[in-house]
């Protein structure tokens, strides 16, 4: 599907930020804010897919060079 372009610290790095801003949406359910935690699953998908389409749209790449 997409190119893997985000490393191993990368990706833990994503999905620990994403599932500590989606807890926030859970632990305030009364205040108005709590839906910019929601932004939350953007990390926390990229990190799983290990694909970030801004990476890929500057011509980044967090992985190790593979030798040849």
């Amino acid at each position: 599907m997409f190119k893997s372009n985000v490393g191993a610290a990368d990706r833990i790095l994503r999905i620990v930020v994403g599932l500590a801003l989606l807890a926030v949406f859970f632990i305030y359910p009364d205040a108005s804010w709590r839906y910019f935690a929601l932004i939350g699953s953007v990390p926390l998908v990229t990190g799983l897919l290990g694909t970030c389409p801004l990476y890929s749209l500057f011509g980044m790449s967090t992985c190790p060079v593979k030798k040849v």
